[in-house]
């Protein structure tokens, strides 16, 4: 039996904060340290940009929001070959245009590497 997720922490973001803390799975949401406002969680390997980056932190919030977890191919993290993510605004703006012509959600569209591709 894989141990990974219960040894490893969760990576936490606040996107409003631009900053990322690693926590233990809680039922609930840590709070922001900065702000109070309920984190996001960003999954096992999530690598945070810098603070300063805002286009970065723009394109993961849109990702977080849609639902989509920064994981590998296993729910707990032994795949070490992580999923598609998005990682700048027109990849995202793609993947936007995708899911409205197709009518697929807009977190399968973000979670695709081509945006036109067929499941």
């Amino acid at each position: 039996m894989c141990t990974y997720a219960f040894y490893h922490k969760l990576h936490y973001a606040c996107v409003s904060c631009r900053v990322s803390f690693k926590r233990y799975s809680h039922d609930a949401a840590p709070p922001c340290p900065r702000c109070s406002e309920p984190m996001l969680c960003a999954g096992h390997d999530f690598a945070a940009p810098r603070r300063s980056d805002r286009k970065a932190w723009s394109v993961v919030a849109v990702v977080l929001r849609a639902g989509l977890r920064y994981e590998g191919f296993e729910a707990c993290g032994c795949g070490r070959e992580p999923k598609f993510r998005p990682r700048t605004r027109a990849q995202v703006r793609a993947r936007r245009i995708a899911a409205a012509r197709t009518g697929v959600p807009l977190a399968e569209a973000l979670g695709r590497v081509e945006p036109m591709e067929a499941r």
